[in-house]
């Protein structure tokens, strides 16, 4: 399984416009912003504080994740490495790569997690359990 690298994966600018007169912020994301086409959006809400989310990997899904209210912390691991990297800011995104081990945790209050992939749900394209995952990686 040879998948996404952490030092590949960093924070992405969503394009912001400002409204002149002070009226808030717009983001857009189009086609030029992700490198797949968004065939499932979900998202996150209402989360408890001490709770978890998240906790696997994928074969092939790639997802997009904004933090479009709080923040939270993402933590990464590739099988070799782990980093976390905290989302919160509505116009900066995180792509996560198939392969990479995802686990969600540390939310604030009205913490609201947006989640663009690359495809629609497929039990078969998860890897739930750590220890497969970290086997997979090495071969």
């Amino acid at each position: 399984m040879n998948y996404g690298k952490l030092d590949t994966i960093k924070l992405q600018e969503i394009p912001k416009i400002s409204d002149p007169d002070g009226r808030g912020n717009l983001s857009v994301i189009e086609k030029n912003i992700l490198p797949f086409e968004i065939k499932r959006v979900y998202y996150l809400y209402d989360i408890p504080s001490d709770s978890t989310r998240g906790g696997h990997a994928h074969k092939e899904l790639q997802q997009f994740l904004i933090a479009l209210s709080g923040s939270f912390d993402v933590v990464l691991d590739d099988g070799e490495n782990r980093r976390i990297i905290t989302l919160n800011r509505p116009n900066k995104g995180l792509l996560i790569p198939n392969g990479v081990w995802r686990e969600l945790e540390n939310f604030s209050a009205g913490a609201v997690c947006l989640s663009l992939v690359s495809d629609e749900y497929d039990e078969h394209d998860y890897i739930r359990d750590y220890d497969d995952f970290t086997l997979l990686k090495r071969t």
